[in-house]
């Protein structure tokens, strides 16, 4: 090789990642941030909710808000990725996290909590895009991409882990507001570090634009429907929710015309051709709409049907999240010996039927112990579900356009937790008694949800059964 070439190497962004391992530990440290973030609130919410005066019905906001800002500017953060540079937008996602966690850990209203945690979404959606988006290109597709996957999602079940643990112990020393506080140290070292390990973006290619247009659209459709969903159960079938769904399904048909016509789309149609693609993002919707709402229930039956106190909480999530990290890994070895669709609906089926055995174990008087064969059916399927899912949904798609494809699936990841949780909230408080005790109430909320929940991750296996069976990859 001559010195020129050499020379030229070393001037390309693209040639300067010259230590994929510590970028990947960043990358993975990332997902950290982004999963705890979104679970350390869960033990935190009976607290927050007396603090703030929410009622048992928009505490779900908390949750949602966060979720749907997360999932409505996803593609945006994901075109953000494609033409300013994945580690701007990186960075740029870190700093409003950082911001947004304090002024949430500030709040004295419950509106400024949900408006700092919508915030935090829109932080969320610049990070999460570009994180995804820079394993799929640092890594090649197959054995290598498969394994680095495996600690890139392991980190988000670590965050699970870490959160859960977390969030019951600053709760309990230091009040609720310390789970937004912690993140500001963690985004601010993760910005240090990235000028660091992750290589340089190459210079911006003339003649592409955003489509603001097709932003606004989907944020708006995506936002008004949670909306819709979340209110209706509380407030009745009224003029106001009948007029957000009505403008929901409005600005999502203008979305969809939009993106037909503009020159550079906001969510390239086309891309959706691509079946694992399809398949891929339609589960990440049904994934974290059933999987991820459990943890919601989970946390009320503890500490309201149990009597569990924060910190209890986050100590009985341990087992089932240290098992999800454990799928996370497995599903890298199954990912190349039995392919995409093999691996999807071995991982679906067990994770449905621990959802079953959970729903199954489930009542006021039940015992941790018992609960312990279902949580462990349901994390290890979770674990191995989660990493394959983003697998299928980014695989075949090209270096240029791996941002807004990790936009795409992550959106379905978002709007499907917000969705999900609306639907089994609403179906979970439809199950109490006038009646009833309090803790045989939620006992048989949080059995019904998991039921129902169930269902709806037996829908993720028709929808595997839709993949080509693949080549085994490595």
């Amino acid at each position: 090789m001559s010195s020129q070439t050499t020379a030229e190497q070393r001037r390309s962004p693209e040639r300067r990642q010259h230590r994929p391992g510590l970028g990947l530990a960043l990358l993975a440290f990332a997902q950290l941030i982004i999963s705890i973030d979104y679970n350390i609130v869960f033990v935190a919410l009976p607290q927050i909710g007396d603090a703030l005066g929410f009622t048992s019905q928009s505490l779900q906001w908390v949750v949602s808000a966060y979720a749907v800002l997360f999932g409505g500017c996803l593609l945006f953060g994901g075109r953000a990725s494609d033409i300013l540079g994945r580690r701007r937008m990186f960075v740029a996602g870190l700093g409003v996290y950082a911001v947004t966690s304090a002024v949430a850990g500030l709040a004295t209203t419950a509106e400024t909590l949900v408006i700092a945690r919508g915030a935090q979404g829109l932080g969320g959606a610049l990070l999460f895009p570009a994180t995804l988006s820079l394993v799929n290109t640092m890594f090649a597709e197959g054995r290598e991409r498969n394994r680095a996957l495996a600690v890139w999602s392991g980190s988000g079940a670590g965050g699970l882990v870490l959160g859960s643990l977390l969030g019951g112990l600053l709760t309990e020393a230091f009040g609720w507001e310390s789970v937004f506080f912690v993140n500001v140290p963690l985004a601010a070292a993760a910005i240090a570090l990235a000028f660091l390990l992750i290589p340089s973006d190459a210079p911006r290619r003339g003649g592409r634009r955003f489509d603001l247009p097709g932003a606004v659209t989907a944020t708006g459709g995506a936002t008004l429907l949670v909306f819709v969903l979340v209110q209706a159960p509380e407030a009745g079938w009224t003029s106001g929710p009948l007029l957000a769904a009505a403008g929901s399904l409005a600005l999502l048909a203008s979305f969809v015309l939009i993106e037909t016509r503009t020159r550079d789309p906001l969510m390239p149609l086309r891309l959706l051709r691509n079946r694992g693609m399809a398949a891929g993002v339609t589960i990440t919707f049904l994934f974290t709409s059933t999987f991820g709402s459990m943890l919601y229930f989970l946390t009320i039956y503890f500490q309201e049907a149990r009597g569990y106190g924060a910190l209890e909480t986050g100590t009985a999530f341990l087992l089932p999240m240290g098992i999800v990290l454990c799928g996370n890994a497995l599903a890298g070895k199954l990912l190349t010996r039995l392919g995409m669709r093999t691996t999807l609906i071995v991982g679906m089926a067990t994770v449905a039927f621990g959802t079953v055995l959970l729903g199954l174990a489930i009542a006021p008087d039940t015992g941790y112990i018992t609960l312990i064969p279902g949580l462990a059916v349901f994390a290890v399927g979770g674990g191995v579900t989660f990493t394959s899912m983003f697998a299928a949904a980014t695989s075949g798609v090209p270096g240029e356009q791996q941002g807004i494809a990790s936009g795409i699936a992550s959106t379905g990841q978002q709007v499907g937790s917000a969705v999900g949780l609306a639907v089994l909230v609403a179906i979970a408080n439809a199950s109490h008694a006038a009646d009833q005790a309090v803790e045989a109430a939620v006992a048989a909320g949080v059995r019904n949800a998991a039921f129902a929940a169930a269902a709806g991750m037996a829908a993720m296996l028709l929808v595997a059964l839709t993949l080509k069976p693949a080549p085994r990859t490595g």
